[in-house]
């Protein structure tokens, strides 16, 4: 019997998002009062060169993504800060949306991408009420590098499974709370009315301050070795006081202030700025890709290490203990708040390393391994989107007049509110907790299956579907309508069939009590795994009898588990899902 080959429990495996991987769950390590005195000097010496080792690669990860972001820059910011000067496209709320999404994806930064909108808005060159639509936009695309950080662990499918959902809960807490807040701000000005109130009550008569920079005084030795850039070219972009031809590379460090035959001072480069690309001629854009081929290159490798060593170093009792007290909850009755706790590390650790991208991206290995739950690492990430709002404020305050002070400030409290809107919608009563929760395990367990999906999502969701979006936006609101009323009618129909055929199907007609009459194109991602992304060959490895079997099994564990059967695919199309879960 086909029981004993494969067991029930490797076919759906009972807690495959809340236990630990194999290579860390292992009971492997050798007892401490075991080893003589020699053995216990070697393994205290071991030990404390793997604790060098995983802050030396966490060090390089941070650095990483830093020149990651400035080749982005030098990639897509010009264009990002033209992009910005169209008054057409930020009178359009949707425009805005994916205009913020796309520059902050582009840059890499969702810093890059607010500071643009903020010193426009301080300078009143953009309304308040328009740039708040980009910052919701910015707000999306600031998870795309976590979600890019999983893909590093799509070679194990347990752990892609739980890294992608761990990613992805980011996205769909930023996507529903955008499909709720936005349509209200558009029709009732909340976030505006609410924050103009705000900074209208208080006294904003203050001197200019600064905004601290805490990681960069760690990352700026290494980083500025290799890259430095004129933080203010996009901004000067965007706000028309520059050409668009100027270089972002801060080539030279020291000028001289000549005297012209005609009386005017002009500043004339001196010396060069000391980095590996300063005297290099190439254009913008080259050297950008040059250093996102690099940084990528620097960041799988890394994390591929990262993982490795936790691996290594986080065995039996010392993963479960750390799985344990991460994931545990206070006793009692204050056990409910546990995971406001976890929200305010979130945002204190988000603070001090002044980005959202580096927090959550360093906690992605760690969902993928086991040792944080999705459900706990959900309201760290709730809390970073609050700390990363929290820096827009400081940076806010380094206005000098109190117009410019009033304006930005206003945006950086639209952006903070928004979040703190999302969180009292998603978070407080369960129900709705775990409405982002659910859609990510999904997103987990599709990419688990069809590891291609990942790219299919990040590309699509990030850059494909918003700059169709954008485009279509730029018509205007009758084209829009016209061109996603019927797609938005289609979507909800489905969605509404789909939940039908699984809790009530009796009440729908026989045709649409399964999908089975449409094209298997339109039903199942196994057609395009057959016939785009896999050959034939690699799907199917049991013989005939073995798989109706293991088919059989399948339907049967999945009916007393969800207490129905989905009769939307087929057998064959389950099988498929359950070979890609054996390979």
């Amino acid at each position: 019997m086909i029981e004993n080959k494969l067991s029930q429990n490797q076919i759906i495996p009972t807690d495959k998002w809340n236990s630990l991987v194999d290579s860390v769950s292992g009971n492997r390590e050798n007892r401490w009062k075991d080893l003589n005195p020699a053995a216990r000097v070697k393994y205290v010496l071991f030990v404390i060169g793997k604790i060098i080792g995983l802050l030396f690669l966490l060090y390089i990860f941070v650095c990483s993504l830093d020149v990651m972001s400035s080749a982005f820059r030098l990639v897509g910011g010009k264009i990002t800060g033209k992009a910005f000067t169209e008054g057409a496209i930020l009178s359009n709320p949707i425009g805005g949306l994916m205009l913020g999404l796309l520059a902050t994806v582009i840059v890499q930064s969702s810093s890059t991408s607010t500071s643009i909108v903020v010193s426009m808005v301080s300078s009143s060159i953009l309304p308040v009420r328009r740039a708040i639509p980009i910052i919701m936009g910015a707000n999306i695309g600031t998870s795309v590098t976590n979600t890019i950080v999983a893909l590093t662990q799509s070679n194990r499918r347990d752990e892609f499974r739980r890294a992608f959902a761990g990613a992805t809960v980011h996205d769909m807490f930023n996507w529903v709370t955008v499909l709720i807040l936005l349509p209200l701000e558009i029709i009732s000005g909340l976030l505006f009315h609410l924050t103009g109130a705000i900074t209208r009550s208080i006294s904003l008569e203050r001197q200019a301050s600064t905004n601290p920079q805490f990681l960069n005084v760690l990352t700026k030795p290494l980083t500025h070795r290799i890259i430095q850039l004129d933080e203010n070219v996009i901004q000067n972009i965007a706000l028309g006081t520059v050409e668009s031809n100027v270089s972002l590379i801060k080539h030279y460090c020291s000028y001289n202030n000549v005297t012209t035959e005609n009386s005017t001072s002009i500043l004339v480069p001196k010396t060069y700025c000391e980095f590996l690309f300063s005297k290099i001629s190439w254009p913008d854009w080259g050297i950008g890709l040059l250093l996102l081929f690099l940084s990528i290159i620097a960041l799988c490798t890394c994390l591929v290490l990262l993982v490795k060593l936790l691996q290594s170093m986080l065995k039996g009792t010392i993963s479960t203990v750390i799985h344990k007290t991460v994931n545990a909850d206070f006793p009692g009755v204050f056990h409910h708040l546990t995971p406001y706790l976890a929200m305010g590390i979130g945002c204190i650790f988000t603070i001090l390393v002044q980005s959202s991208s580096i927090f959550t991206s360093t906690l992605t290995p760690l969902v993928g391994l086991g040792i944080i739950s999705i459900e706990r690492v959900y309201p760290f990430t709730l809390g970073s989107n609050i700390g990363t709002t929290i820096t827009g404020i400081m940076a806010a305050l380094t206005a000098t007049t109190a117009l410019e002070l009033r304006n930005s400030l206003q945006i950086a409290l639209c952006h903070t509110f928004f979040n703190i809107f999302g969180i009292l919608i998603w978070f407080p009563v369960p129900f709705m907790r775990n409405v982002p929760i659910a859609l990510a395990k999904k997103l987990g367990e599709t990419t688990a299956t069809y590891r291609w999906f990942a790219i299919v999502y990040i590309i699509g969701s990030f850059f494909l579907i918003p700059l169709i979006i954008f485009a279509i936006s730029l018509a205007g609101w009758p084209t829009f309508i016209g061109v996603f009323a019927p797609l938005s009618f289609i979507a909800l129909f489905v969605i509404i069939i789909n939940f039908l055929q699984v809790h009530v199907p009796n009440v729908l007609p026989n045709l649409l009590q399964t999908w089975s009459w449409l094209p298997r194109s339109f039903r199942t991602l196994a057609w395009y795994d057959e016939h785009i992304f896999r050959s034939k060959k690699q799907i199917t490895f049991y013989n005939e009898n073995e798989a109706k079997e293991l088919s059989t099994i399948t339907n049967r564990n999945i009916e007393n588990n969800h207490s129905h059967a989905n009769k939307a695919f087929n057998n064959n199309d389950d099988l498929e899902k359950i070979s890609e879960i054996c390979t």
